[in-house]
């Protein structure tokens, strides 16, 4: 049993208990733990799930988003939840993260249960700087001790293969854009559609009156 401090919320003297094979064993991890606090680095241990933190963190982060930015982040994050919700945030490694990344640019597209196509690497990318951001703070709050997803990065090679299989579309010409605007005159649509000719994104027209 070693003092790990006292509650910031309580004032109470907190206590780790841990049991341990032989006294050498236990006399070894009563000096780490006694090093660390002293040192300001002693991290407490708890149950909390990735699951659990990332709920958390965007509970606290809808404080300060818009609404659709918000969604935004539940979106994305929900591509990490499937593979690394359910392990324990002290126990995730860098190896988790980086099987989850080459995991979802191989077969991450899920439908239903079965895993289909690789997601792009725009998409795995934005889903890998959320992760990062929320164990930034976990840190910051003392939960975890180091960020394990900080040094996962989407390989050179995958961008690479992404960037080739793309087909190189050309945008149209002035006769190809007279002809789509005649085509749509008489459309209810013709106005947003006549919009987007004039490099304004579909989310930006539906937006307006």
């Amino acid at each position: 049993m070693v003092d790990a401090g006292s509650d910031p919320s309580t004032g109470k003297r907190k206590q780790l208990t841990r049991t341990f094979g032989t006294l050498r064993e236990a006399k070894v991890e009563y000096a780490r733990i006694t090093n660390r606090r002293y040192e300001g680095t002693f991290i407490e241990p708890n149950e909390i799930t990735v699951n659990e933190w990332l709920d958390q963190w965007l509970d606290r982060k809808a404080e300060d988003l818009e609404e659709s930015t918000v969604y935004s982040y539940t979106m994305t994050l929900a591509r990490v939840r499937g593979k690394l919700g359910h392990i324990r945030l002290q126990e995730l490694t860098e190896d988790h993260v980086e099987a989850w990344m080459r995991w979802a640019l191989g077969e991450g597209r899920v439908r239903g249960d079965k895993a289909g196509a690789g997601l792009g690497v725009t998409s795995v990318e934005m889903s890998l700087a959320r992760l990062k951001e929320a164990l930034n703070r976990a840190v910051a709050r003392r939960l975890i001790a180091a960020n394990v997803a900080q040094e996962v990065t989407i390989p050179r090679k995958a961008r690479k293969a992404e960037r080739s299989a793309k087909a190189v579309v050309q945008p149209w010409n002035v006769e190809e854009v007279h002809a789509f605007v005649r085509a749509v005159k008489d459309d209810r649509l013709y106005a947003p559609l006549l919009l987007s000719l004039m490099g304004l994104r579909p989310a930006e027209i539906c937006g307006m009156r």
